[in-house]
């Protein structure tokens, strides 16, 4: 990974991250200079499931493939994130660990934003800062959704007990 000192070059492609589509010229120059352009090649870790760090990340340009598992648990497939997508950004609201790795599938560029850049970008631009909380909740909200009707779908599929118990007595009467 290395920093992209650069960032004329990514000046319009910021405002193709969800989040970043309403902002104007002065707050797109004042978020890559409170931020970072972190580049990444192709099969570099991003984000190491376990760790804590409290920023999130929008794809300028490249994909990442999101993954869980650790030691020697083999890696379970989630899904693929791609430019105008951002991830991690439950991070800017907990203290917590990371739930998966992130690992770069290309060449890819990332606006790096930590907690403490995001708070300092709301206090200069309130107005904004509120419409980009409200886009992240309701990303959140939509992510939360996938994974809760992809749980029900997986659940319809379990053996009840009462399964099991049928054919456990079917084989002893045999």
């Amino acid at each position: 990974m290395y920093v992209d000192n650069n960032t004329d070059k990514y000046r319009t492609s910021i405002r193709d991250i969800l989040l970043f589509k309403f902002l104007s010229e002065r707050e797109v120059e004042d978020l890559l200079r409170m931020c970072e352009i972190q580049v990444f090649e192709e099969g570099e870790r991003i984000v190491q499931q376990g760790e804590v760090e409290q920023a999130f990340y929008g794809v300028i340009s490249g994909s990442v493939e999101v993954a869980v598992g650790e030691g020697r648990r083999k890696n379970v497939y989630i899904c693929t994130i791609g430019g105008g997508e951002v991830f991690g950004e439950a991070g800017m609201f907990m203290k917590v660990k990371r739930t998966a790795n992130v690992n770069s599938l290309a060449s890819t560029a990332l606006l790096h934003i930590t907690r403490s850049n995001f708070l300092q970008f709301i206090k200069k631009y309130p107005t904004t800062g509120n419409k980009i909380l409200m886009v992240t909740v309701y990303s959140l909200l939509k992510k939360l959704r996938e994974a809760n009707q992809e749980l029900a779908f997986e659940r319809q599929f379990d053996i009840e007990q009462d399964d099991v118990d049928s054919i456990v007595d079917e084989f002893l009467r045999a």
